[in-house]
């Protein structure tokens, strides 16, 4: 079994780091897939913290999002190297960790080496319809 359908299948609250208010955006269109597929989200971006998007408030930090099994990213490759450190100092470790496409850093190499799975250049909205189609999708 490949590691994005494990990650997607035992995933049940994902962070979206780097979330955007703007619809037009990939991390917001993401992350209405995602949850209409069901995964309960935590929206993380310092700029929108306290502000309520898609039915959920948005926080600054991987730190106020509490437990999460999977860290969904779209940030620039240049933040992953503080973006593991912060991950890496939660008192709960997500299983995965998940850069979206285009975004790869040898940084998640302390992830992975912390037990973390990680996925890189991938989209978790591709992936999961290549895995599960659309058909798991609630209208």
């Amino acid at each position: 079994m490949s590691t994005e359908k494990t990650a997607l299948e035992k995933a049940r609250r994902i962070a979206i780091v780097g979330f955007s208010a703007n619809p037009a955006r990939p991390s917001h269109s993401v992350a209405r897939f995602l949850q209409a597929a069901g995964y309960d989200l935590v929206l993380v971006n310092p700029g929108l913290a306290g502000q309520d998007h898609l039915g959920t408030k948005v926080v600054a930090t991987l730190a106020e999002a509490g437990r999460i099994d999977l860290v969904d990213v779209f940030r620039n490759s240049d933040a992953i190297p503080a973006l593991v450190d912060e991950l890496l100092a939660l008192p709960y470790a997500p299983q995965t960790l998940w850069l979206q496409l285009g975004i790869t850093n040898l940084a998640t190499l302390a992830a992975s080496e912390a037990g973390i799975a990680v996925v890189e250049d991938r989209c978790t909205a591709i992936e999961y319809q290549r895995h599960f189609g659309a058909s798991r999708i609630n209208p």
